[in-house]
């Protein structure tokens, strides 16, 4: 059975791990949190305070760049894309919402690589504030685990 040899604990082992982040700015006090709760939780699962790297760029279409330049950089086990997009009157929403997730799911085939999703997308605020704390927690438990799956697979 695949990763039958490995438990859930085991899975989320950050120890020895190097993690990035890369927050977009726009709706910087829900992104703010977002990336806090990743780095608190990183830190949780055993990852150095060291190891992990942050990045801040202007919004959510920017972080697909930043992220394929720290894949480039090398020396990371996963990556963490943090942004909040929040709905808006005209059709952007959807622009950015579909585009920087494409950017973020081509960096991370491109390079094999690891990378959370926590670019949160809600119709408004309320949404965004009250899946902050816990899409940011999650987003580094993905990297951890993403990472020692990489690892384990080779």
């Amino acid at each position: 059975m695949f990763g039958a040899d490995k438990g859930k604990a085991d899975k989320l082992d950050g120890k020895e791990l190097v993690i990035g982040i890369v927050q977009a700015r726009f709706n910087e006090a829900i992104t703010d949190t977002l990336a806090a709760a990743c780095r608190s939780e990183l830190i949780e699962l055993g990852v150095a305070e060291k190891d992990i790297d942050h990045y801040k760029v202007p919004g959510a279409l920017e972080v697909p760049v930043a992220l394929q330049a720290l894949a480039e950089k090398g020396g990371y086990d996963a990556l963490v894309a943090v942004g909040c997009v929040i709905r808006g009157e005209t059709y952007h929403f959807e622009l950015v919402c579909n585009e920087s997730a494409a950017g973020v799911t081509r960096v991370a085939l491109d390079y094999h690589l690891p990378i959370a999703n926590a670019i949160i997308t809600t119709e408004n605020e309320e949404q965004a504030i009250a899946r902050q704390v816990e899409k940011g927690k999650d987003a580094a438990r993905v990297a951890v685990e993403m990472a020692n799956l990489l690892d384990e697979v080779g």
